[in-house]
């Protein structure tokens, strides 16, 4: 082992620093996907969820039908 520090060339310093440069903006990237699909979830949701109408809470009260499954009556 000598001593001395390794020296880059310039080719091998440039092809590190692309390498690490195409990284970073890969993770920016799929921070910034996974970012909007949950915001687009979230908004989706709020929206669904003002445009109901009291008749909504209320849509199944007439219907005479068995609510219970398997109680054996």
């Amino acid at each position: 082992m000598s001593t001395e520090p390794e020296t880059l060339t310039p080719g091998e310093d440039a092809k590190e620093s692309n390498t690490i440069r195409v990284i970073g903006w890969f993770s920016v990237g799929m921070a910034v996907a996974a970012l909007s699909i949950y915001l687009g979830y979230e908004l989706r949701s709020r929206h669904k969820f003002k445009k109901r109408t009291p008749y909504d809470f209320y849509a199944n009260a007439g219907e005479r039908h068995a609510s219970e499954f398997g109680m054996g009556i």
